[in-house]
């Protein structure tokens, strides 16, 4: 498990960098930040446009679905900044959540999985 501060994996056959920054829970769902080194290509008719997925599913067996996302440029343009929701809300004392992130790309995909610690209010 990891404890999201920073938690960075190889993604796309290892040709950029996932940094998971935060789990941020709300009432009815919850929010993944992230970033993305180098840049997704933003330019659709150049390149294939990249898509992300989310299944999850918490330390206590409760699943949850993707409720979509949104990502861009940064403004330095270093990297791609984005979140990523998940439905329906997390409960306080699930403690971990179990992430299957997809990449989608071209017919093909790229899942990669990961155990993030869920916060908790202190």
């Amino acid at each position: 498990m990891t404890d999201n501060a920073r938690t960075t994996v190889p993604v796309l056959d290892g040709r950029h960098q996932l940094t998971i920054h935060a789990v941020t829970p709300a009432p009815d769902s919850f929010d993944i930040a992230y970033s993305i080194t180098p840049p997704l290509p933003e330019d659709p008719g150049g390149t294939d446009p990249i898509l992300l997925t989310l299944e999850a599913e918490d330390g206590l067996g409760n699943e949850y679905t993707d409720w979509g996302g949104a990502f861009g440029l940064a403004p330095d343009g270093t990297h791609t900044e984005g979140t990523i929701t998940g439905q329906p809300a997390l409960p306080t004392e699930a403690g971990e959540l179990h992430v299957r992130l997809t990449f989608l790309q071209a017919g093909k995909e790229f899942p990669h999985e990961l155990t993030l610690r869920v916060p908790t209010d202190t």
